[in-house]
């Protein structure tokens, strides 16, 4: 026994499927979601100094927030001039806590959850409304190889990954 549809029933089913395909997806919007057309604001970085023990770890956290703003869109990145928005911080702390030991060393961690905190400060140069003000917390896990700083160097392009993702997402999604 066979089954026969006619067309104007097979009809009907694609307009369901696809009315139905497309309604799965109306909760998302492409391009900024804080009402500005993409690029249309700038943006620029001030270097963020380093506080902490760990040497250098602003040259990873200021290259990752640069890097993240292009690959984001919400804002222009200016390098030359002031931007729209002008962001500058301080990287406060960096901290390893022990999360597994070694399988024959009780006493000894392999691996850590490593975070960094910066207090990050934006401010919109046009209206001289501060957009952001406050800590904001990048955090990784890392894997004891052979010593703690040598981890520390290769852990800490994650971290300052993981800070700019956060950064940028509050400046693109906030509600200015």
């Amino acid at each position: 026994m066979k089954i026969r549809f006619s067309g104007f029933a097979v009809g009907l089913a694609w307009i369901a499927l696809i009315s139905g395909l497309n309604s799965g997806c109306a909760g998302y919007q492409l391009g900024p979601t804080n009402g500005l057309s993409a690029g249309s604001r700038s943006i620029s970085f001030h270097p963020f100094r380093n506080e902490t023990l760990i040497p250098r770890l602003d040259v990873p956290v200021n290259n990752a927030l640069r890097k993240r703003v292009q690959q984001d869109g919400t804002y222009q990145l200016v390098t030359q001039d002031e931007g729209d928005i002008v962001v500058s911080g301080t990287i406060l702390s960096y901290y390893r806590a022990g999360i597994t030991t070694q399988p024959s060393d009780t006493l000894r961690y392999r691996d850590y959850r490593v975070t960094i905190t910066a207090h990050v400060k934006a401010t919109d140069q046009i209206s001289g409304k501060v957009l952001l003000d406050g800590p904001v917390t990048g955090s990784s896990t890392m894997r004891v190889e052979t010593d703690l700083p040598s981890s520390d160097r290769q852990v800490s392009p994650m971290l300052a990954e993981d800070l700019a993702i956060k950064v940028v997402t509050l400046l693109a999604e906030g509600d200015f």
